[in-house]
């Protein structure tokens, strides 16, 4: 009789809300992703590290479906929903846009884009601003912010999305200690609501437990 230690295990059956395997992906007529591997799971953070050019910002469009795979299988959980949020770089200065235009805009994925919100949606926003100490700055124009306010707005934009998915380039650079744990509290109610985040970041020395830490480097994922 076999010894129960020479059996096979059991495939993996754990859930995931999305999953990459060996994905490859270009930018600009390069080379951005090479054979990535990535299961990301519901209600778990996720950091992906790597120097400017490494492959983060790639990987997170990729994992919210504006990017396009060159090789490779990305698969989603039945009835997934992401919320991406980008740099305040890639905000522009002047968006004739209050505070609580900006965030309200994160209910856009589920009520439509420029539909009358509901007292639900409403209530989803306030919630969102209060969590991320702006609802002070509700009617002031998104361009007269400074760029740790703006970066804030945006993150309550994305949690106003109540995805299964939250993904963020770099949410915290620039921001002070203050707005950094701020952020950082609203990301672990996230979690303990069940979604997946994913968090990218330029810091190498991202601690190496507790959340899962992805390391880009040339756009491959390697190991410490």
């Amino acid at each position: 009789m076999p010894s129960p230690l020479a059996q096979p295990a059991p495939p993996t059956t754990a859930p995931f809300e999305v999953r990459l395997a060996a994905v490859g992906a270009h930018h600009d007529g390069h080379v951005a992703l090479r054979d990535v591997d990535l299961r990301v799971a519901p209600g778990s953070m996720t950091l992906v590290v790597g120097a400017n050019g490494s492959g983060k910002s790639t990987l997170l469009s990729v994992l919210s479906g504006t990017h396009a795979v060159s090789s490779g299988v990305l698969e989603r959980a039945p009835g997934s929903s992401v919320a991406f949020v980008v740099q305040r770089s890639a905000v522009a200065d002047r968006l004739p846009l209050t505070v609580r235009e900006t965030v309200s805009m994160g209910r856009w994925g589920v009520r439509g884009a420029f539909r009358r919100l509901t007292r639900d949606d409403r209530a989803i926003v306030d919630e969102s601003l209060e969590s991320l100490g702006i609802a002070d700055l509700a009617k002031r124009p998104l361009g007269e912010l400074s760029g740790g306010q703006r970066q804030r707005a945006l993150v309550a934009q994305g949690l106003a999305r109540r995805a299964t998915l939250l993904l963020l380039d770099e949410p915290t650079a620039g921001v002070d200690r203050a707005a950094q744990r701020l952020i950082d509290l609203a990301l672990e109610r996230e979690i303990a609501r069940g979604a997946a985040v994913v968090q990218a970041t330029h810091d190498t020395a991202a601690p190496p437990h507790g959340p899962l830490v992805v390391r880009l480097v040339d756009g491959r994922r390697v190991r410490d």
